[in-house]
């Protein structure tokens, strides 16, 4: 059964147990949950581990720290002093945010980490030269924490967590092992929905945060259609754990037709970052990406990692996220993602940056994105395509089109791309007018027609951005209805 949700995820250290000073107060230890609460969010996500230890108490697992004393680090020794001072106060420190949660009126996910199994034999995993899941002692192991964290805890669902490789955990299957483990893995999903859903007080839900592409989950043993046609899961979540560059354009289409051809729900990952960890996406870039996840179908939204501590704008935005007519008509702030951003291999491909040698003239270059916005509607006050070219000098001649047609009309602003290095290129900036982008998918034609001739460095086409801006009333001076 497809249900509407907005979810939080906290990753337990960097926004909370890696910053409270121990002893940790109870008003801190409720942090996660109060700085999301009254918001859209209605189900808090919670990382319960990482590659090196479980942050509560597992009777099955490592606790977090218990292997690495003395702490060569502060926020290390935070983790452990502040678990160890409400152990010591007779609690559980994921009992405090899941209690905190339900009062609060949120759900509690249990987020687990695939890739992860701190405390077994290290020979097993992939990285000590081990087979990872192909030993069945580590099937066995996450099954058990899975277990633990749904039926000793009042969590209401578990979410297997498959995208956090690259960038956050190892993977499960050598290469070779996939083809021959693949259905093992549907099996230990098969598994995990029959343990969670027959729990005696209520039915747990079964979520699986996976990769975006049908290709990518393949690749690494995923059989995600095949958990989609049985019923397996509750719900899916695609990313791409080591890319956290939001991402307007992520292509997943082709999984919210499988899952709700069977009634299962798809919330659409918000990654909080515009180019790297020092900038945040803006509202209006979060409310561009949620726009066209909502475009795609989607069920609800699932983000993270917001400025902290969380501000009023940031506030604001998750609830904005809860409804999708509450971004229909406001600001948006488009751009695409730069295959620079990507971190590994096991990724999808970006369009960007786009090298055009000085020799290549006359050849048409391609940039498809999609908008969700309906840019002759008559409260849409201004489109905005902002096109960033490395070693762009205005001696050169470029072919510029949208949808085909052309933009030489338009008006066109050049600024500097860099105030450090004003000289390093130029933005791009039409006023779109005439010419404007349609809803849902278009396309971007960059032709270069002549450069000059002592100038024989490529031009790089870095960054390309549509920003929609409303206004109260329709931007005509007399309005017919």
């Amino acid at each position: 059964m497809r249900q509407r949700r907005t979810i939080y995820f906290n990753d337990a250290r960097h926004y909370y147990l890696f910053v409270f000073e121990p002893p940790i107060e109870m008003e801190d230890a409720w942090v996660p949950i109060d700085e999301v609460a009254g918001t859209g969010v209605d189900t808090f996500s919670y990382g319960v581990a990482r590659g090196d230890g479980l942050f509560y108490p597992s009777k099955i697992g490592l606790l977090f720290g218990s292997d690495i004393q003395p702490f060569e680090q502060a926020a290390y020794w935070r983790i452990w002093s502040n678990m160890q001072s409400l152990m010591e106060r007779g609690l559980d420190p994921l009992t405090v945010l899941i209690d905190r949660a339900h009062e609060k009126r949120m759900d509690f996910i249990a987020s687990l980490r695939m890739g992860n199994y701190g405390g077994m034999d290290p020979d097993h995993k992939l990285d000590s030269g081990g087979r990872g899941w192909a030993h069945e002692e580590v099937r066995d192991h996450q099954f058990a924490v899975l277990q633990e964290l749904s039926n000793e805890y009042e969590t209401d669902g578990v979410e297997m967590d498959f995208s956090s490789s690259p960038g956050g955990s190892s993977f499960w299957l050598k290469p070779e092992d996939v083809e021959a483990y693949t259905p093992v893995m549907t099996d230990f999903v098969r598994q995990s929905a029959e343990m969670v859903r027959s729990r005696a007080e209520k039915p747990g839900i079964l979520g699986a945060r996976v990769y975006p592409t049908e290709e990518m989950n393949l690749k690494t043993g995923l059989d995600v259609r095949t958990w989609l046609e049985e019923g397996l899961v509750d719900y899916v979540v695609p990313l791409v754990y080591a890319y956290f560059v939001l991402d307007a354009n992520m292509p997943f289409g082709w999984l919210v037709e499988a899952a709700h051809e069977n009634e299962i729900s798809v919330y659409g990952m918000l990654q909080p970052y515009r180019l790297n960890a020092s900038d945040n996406a803006t509202a209006q870039m979060m409310r561009a990406a949620a726009a066209n996840f909502w475009a795609l179908g989607v069920d609800g939204l699932y983000t993270w990692f917001m400025s902290w501590p969380l501000g009023e704008t940031d506030r604001g935005v998750l609830a904005d996220l809860g409804d999708p007519e509450l971004v229909k008509q406001k600001d948006k702030h488009y751009f695409l993602r730069n295959s620079s951003d990507q971190k590994s291999e096991h990724d999808y491909p970006a369009f960007l940056p786009l090298e055009i040698p000085s020799s290549d003239t006359g050849r048409v270059r391609q940039i498809p994105f999609s908008i969700a916005d309906d840019c002759e509607s008559d409260r849409v006050r201004s489109i905005k395509l902002r096109i960033n070219i490395t070693d762009l000098v205005t001696a050169d001649r470029l072919e510029i089109l949208l949808n085909g047609r052309s933009l030489a009309s338009e008006p066109c602003r050049r600024t500097f791309n860099s105030r450090r290095t004003p000289y390093s290129g130029q933005w791009l900036e039409f006023d779109l007018q005439e010419v404007r982008p349609v809803k849902g998918q278009n396309t971007l034609q960059i032709t270069l027609q002549e450069r000059p001739k002592l100038l024989v460095s490529p031009l790089r086409v870095e960054e390309v951005e549509i920003i929609v801006g409303y206004g109260v009333f329709p931007s005509a001076l007399n309005y017919d209805e």
